[in-house]
């Protein structure tokens, strides 16, 4: 159907759009604007291939997008559905959360507006923009299929969890990565980063933990994060436990590094992570989020359930090494 005027409404004597459509119409007019088409330099199969998208962040042309999309690159162009093009820089890349920041050399069109990942639920309509297979400027829509999905990341020896991804049913292919995921409003929730599997998509959400993160990359190019020095997984705890702590759940202590910090704290395998600086420790998400800059070198009351008792230590953690 061709329209004038606002997205969806229908020229005289043409019959409306349905509301469902109306949506995901007014999304894609809003947010295909905002969406970039990335050409990195030695990626692709072929010279001048897209290979993945990015979102406008700023209106002084910071651009968000996946790490694995520039890799390596310190360069690229981006190129906008109104047929113009900036160069871009790479400011920063921080493969454990699959972010990078680039700085466009020239106009871009306004930013984005965010949304809150956090507030999403399951069933809620959301609109995938983005270049999927070197075709710029693609809408597809669906539903949030699931929450608090973890997606493992790794760089060099480093590994971590990606805590509270979002997956979705709206179809992504290569070329989505970097994309914006955004809800029924045009505001952006998250950035599309992986193809699980026919419709199985995932997206890093857009919560204060990824503002942090890309704060950090725009000011210094890299994320400091601190190391204690553990695997943990979430446990039940016992019956009296809960009765006492109020909570039902913890981390219990799979592995302790030899001469991490969690080792020099007397930490052992097998005890279960009540609280960590105060707040309760319930799942990956809870420890991962204290593991910034800030907590390096500081010391960290952590509180553990050890053969039935309480038990206080404090902890130091040191800045995990750069891969």
């Amino acid at each position: 159907m061709v329209t004038d005027g606002a997205a969806g409404e229908p020229r005289a004597g043409e019959a409306p759009l349905d509301a469902y459509s109306r949506v995901v119409a007014g999304v894609a007019a809003e947010l295909t604007p905002r969406v970039a088409s990335l050409r990195v330099a030695g990626a692709g199969r072929w010279p001048g291939e897209a290979v993945g998208s990015a979102v406008v962040y700023t209106a002084d042309g910071f651009l968000l997008t996946n790490a694995h999309v520039v890799g390596a690159a310190g360069s690229g162009t981006a190129l906008f559905s109104d047929g113009s093009s900036s160069p871009f820089t790479v400011v920063g890349t921080d493969p454990l959360s699959d972010l990078a920041v680039l700085r466009a050399g020239s106009r871009t069109p306004p930013p984005a507006e965010l949304g809150e990942a956090d507030d999403l639920v399951v069933g809620q309509l959301v609109v995938a923009v983005g270049s999927p297979l070197g075709l710029a400027g693609s809408v597809t829509a669906g539903v949030v299929s699931g929450l608090g999905r973890s997606l493992p990341t790794r760089s060099g020896s480093a590994a971590r969890l990606i805590e509270d991804v979002i997956q979705t049913d709206a179809a992504l292919n290569p070329g989505n990565s970097g994309g914006a995921l955004a809800d029924a409003r045009a505001r952006v929730v998250g950035i599309s980063t992986a193809v699980a599997g026919v419709g199985l998509g995932l997206a890093v959400p857009v919560n204060a933990t990824t503002r942090s993160i890309v704060s950090a990359l725009m000011r210094h190019g890299r994320v400091r994060r601190a190391y204690l020095g553990i695997v943990s997984v979430p446990a039940p705890l016992p019956a009296a436990a809960r009765r006492r702590i109020g909570s039902a759940q913890g981390l219990r202590v799979a592995e302790i590094i030899p001469g991490g910090p969690a080792d020099r704290a007397g930490l052992r395998p097998g005890d279960i992570l009540i609280s960590v600086a105060g707040r309760p420790a319930r799942a990956a998400r809870d420890l991962q989020r204290l593991m910034f800059a800030e907590a390096i070198g500081r010391p960290l009351e952590v509180t553990v359930l050890r053969n039935g008792a309480l038990v206080d230590v404090i902890a130091e953690p040191t800045e995990l090494a750069a891969a």
